[in-house]
């Protein structure tokens, strides 16, 4: 169709030229084929302007390859560095300045997070370099060819081992080794491992993973000591140089409370960092055990992770039953957990009800969403019929029934969806949110809890077994998702108390690295959660010295964030006056304290070595630093990106164009005139 407006055009053209041609020839005019020409082109200049209205302007632009410095601030990295500091941050901004008039350069420091400034500061008290190579992979985008050069120790004590982590960019990595890799005499704990509940005349076990090097010949022993007694100790005799074994202790829960453990190696002679031969193991004794009944409509991968997630504490104890046996008795349960129930062959909607148990209903397509509107009366909430879809779920950032782990966002964010069986969910007023997921109506409820005189819990779909997966997949744990199952169970449990008001930590041993936090509920006679009344709340450490705080409310209920602490013992006590009436709880908390910075102090260049080589960049210590140069600039890889602009103006727009079409008519005008007037 193009085609023709051409040939159009070009007719009219030539037509409106010969008409000229021939009107100026009978006149006499001197040259009559100069004025049909420029007649010709003035009428050619404006078709154009319905044949080709719009123009493209082209503009490249060209945009250097991205260098990332990724700078180990840890407390290792420092200590490494040591004297020799100033020089080696000299270097690093030396380079950096050299590479940037061909780079675009940006430096990132990383330990325990990211950080964009403080880069030489060396205060994180942990060293994730995994994640510190995610983050990189999000800074310089996956599909762009960039350069990331990672100066650390090789030591890392978070997150998975950088051995098996995948390089998420599309370029070379070239790494800097600081610090000494030479092995020296050491004998250490690794790691120990313990449950952080039992239950009350139980035996549970501590064990600990003792690593020593050049130690041959060791003949110390490991205490495990409660206070000044030695609750067990064992011999741990070292004839190699490279020696790993496990130590493990029976020990039997006499006594409710909060134990404090400390695992503690004798000194090797001539060892220089003793740091890491003492290790501080907090159990806590619970004299009640939460008995939770899991039914399920079928099997499912969800059931063993619900089991798992809470078998893991010991403080409750599990059944998982087949809706199908028959004959099943809800009596002496704290809470039930109703897997795809009830649903169209299990109708048991009259025997939740009449238990007066709380309960968590979990939707599977089984489900009888009609029967589950039946417990509205229980629930609070009505539910629409789903067809089952993939869903994202979200963290709800206003939930308050419970203080979620530190990470729940960054878990959670990546989860993959969830498979939804419910349509509507509509919670009643002051329930909580745990995770949302946007529908075609809008966003809705994906896990949400319910208050009441019978708690309730709803999870909109089934998936959680997929959930674990992911988080050990990439965190090498459960703990984020975990924490959420027992945390939900805890919340139906709470009612058991009998308590009207009551304040919970989400545990009671903290890192002194992460902020402490409480809840509380303060009920009515009616048992319905309030928070009119002011929460007074003391924090008292073993030195005697006091904090104070007063609660702040969030939705129906109050919690606080009380900071950072040292590390240490300290006790709380919550007063409130309700109605004329004081009301006081009080507990205890511990601050652990683990200088994992501390636990190992030799560098580790082989790793690097192997990053480096294995994303096709190269390996240097400090004293190499100005060689990178040389490596960085002469990789294939890193080329400049040549960036096409494109934008498409209307040619009616285009001031040059109007004044062609103005020179041509008025030199034609003004040559016919003159011609004219001889």
């Amino acid at each position: 169709m193009q085609f023709v407006w051409w040939l159009l055009t070009i007719a009219v053209s030539l037509g409106a030229a010969l008409w000229v041609f021939r009107a100026d020839k009978k006149r006499s005019i001197p040259m009559p084929w100069l004025t049909a020409i420029l007649r010709g082109a003035l009428v050619a200049a404006a078709c154009m302007l319905l044949v080709v209205p719009d123009s493209v302007n082209t503009r490249y632009e060209t945009e250097k390859p991205v260098v990332l410095f990724l700078h180990d601030n840890s407390v290792s990295a420092g200590r490494a560095l040591g004297a020799d500091s100033t020089a080696y941050r000299q270097n690093i901004e030396a380079l950096a300045a050299k590479l940037s008039d061909k780079y675009r350069v940006m430096h990132r420091a990383f330990g325990d997070r990211m950080s964009t400034d403080s880069l030489y500061s060396y205060q994180m008290q942990a060293t994730d370099i995994s994640s510190a190579l995610n983050a990189a992979g999000e800074l310089t985008g996956i599909d762009d060819a960039a350069a990331v050069i990672l100066a650390t120790d090789g030591i890392f004590n978070a997150g998975v081992s950088p051995a098996w982590a995948q390089i998420p960019w599309q370029g070379p990595l070239f790494t800097i080794g600081i610090g000494d890799s030479t092995r020296e005499k050491d004998i250490r704990l690794s790691r120990v491992y313990a449950n952080k509940t039992a239950t009350l005349n139980s035996t549970f076990e501590v064990r600990a993973d003792v690593l020593a090097a050049l130690c041959r010949g060791y003949n110390g022993t490991l205490s495990l000591m409660e206070g000044n007694e030695t609750v067990a100790s064992s011999a741990v005799p070292v004839n190699s140089d490279r020696f790993d074994r496990s130590f493990s202790f029976a020990v039997k829960a006499e006594k409710a409370g909060l134990h404090h453990y400390t695992l503690i190696l004798t000194t090797a002679e001539g060892e220089q960092n003793i740091t890491n031969n003492r290790r501080d193991v907090f159990v806590e004794v619970a004299d009640v055990r939460r008995k939770i009944l899991i039914v399920a409509n079928a099997p499912h991968p969800d059931i063993t992770a619900l089991r798992d997630a809470l078998t893991s504490s010991d403080i409750y104890e599990v059944k998982t039953i087949n809706a199908d046996a028959g004959n099943i008795s809800f009596a002496g349960y704290d809470a039930l957990i109703l897997h795809g129930l009830p649903s169209m062959r299990n109708r048991m909607a009259n025997a939740i009800a009449a238990a007066h148990i709380p309960f968590w209903l979990i939707a599977t397509r089984h489900m009888d969403i009609a029967a589950v509107n039946t417990l509205k009366q229980i629930t609070h909430a009505g539910v629409a019929q789903g067809n089952g879809a993939e869903q994202v779920v979200n963290y709800h950032t206003s939930f308050n029934a419970f203080t979620p782990p530190l990470r729940i966002q960054a878990v959670t964010d990546k989860l993959p969806p969830l498979t939804t069986w419910m349509g509507n969910v509509m919670a009643a007023p002051g329930s909580d949110i745990l995770f949302t997921r946007r529908t075609a109506a809008g966003v809705m409820p994906a896990w949400v809890m319910q208050h009441g005189e019978t708690p309730t819990a709803i999870l909109a779909g089934e998936g959680l077994w997929r959930w674990r997966l992911y988080e050990f997949r990439n965190t090498g744990g459960h703990d984020i998702i975990d924490e959420c199952i027992r945390q939900t169970v805890a919340f139906l449990c709470t009612g058991k108390s009998g308590k009207s008001f009551e304040v919970t930590m989400p545990r009671r041993v903290w890192s002194d690295q992460e902020p402490v936090s409480f809840d509380a509920t303060l009920l009515n006679a009616s048992n319905e959660r309030i928070n009119t009344a002011d929460v007074q709340l003391v924090i008292k450490d073993s030195a005697g010295r006091t904090q104070e705080f007063t609660m702040e409310r969030s939705g129906t209920g109050y919690n606080i964030n009380t900071g950072i602490h040292a590390g240490g013992r300290y006790s709380w006590t919550a007063t409130t006056t309700y109605d004329g009436r004081e009301q006081k709880t009080s507990g205890s908390f511990v601050v652990e304290s683990v200088p994992l910075e501390l636990m190992n102090t030799t560098a580790d260049f082989s790793l690097l070595y192997n990053l480096a080589h294995r994303a096709g960049g190269s390996f240097v210590t400090t004293s190499g630093i100005p060689s990178l140069y040389d490596s960085v600039s002469s990789n294939s890889a890193l080329k400049p990106v040549i960036i096409t602009h494109a934008e498409t103006v209307p040619l009616i727009q285009r001031k040059w164009y109007f004044i062609i079409l103005l020179v041509i008519a008025v030199a034609e005008w003004l040559i016919r005139k003159y011609w004219l007037a001889q």
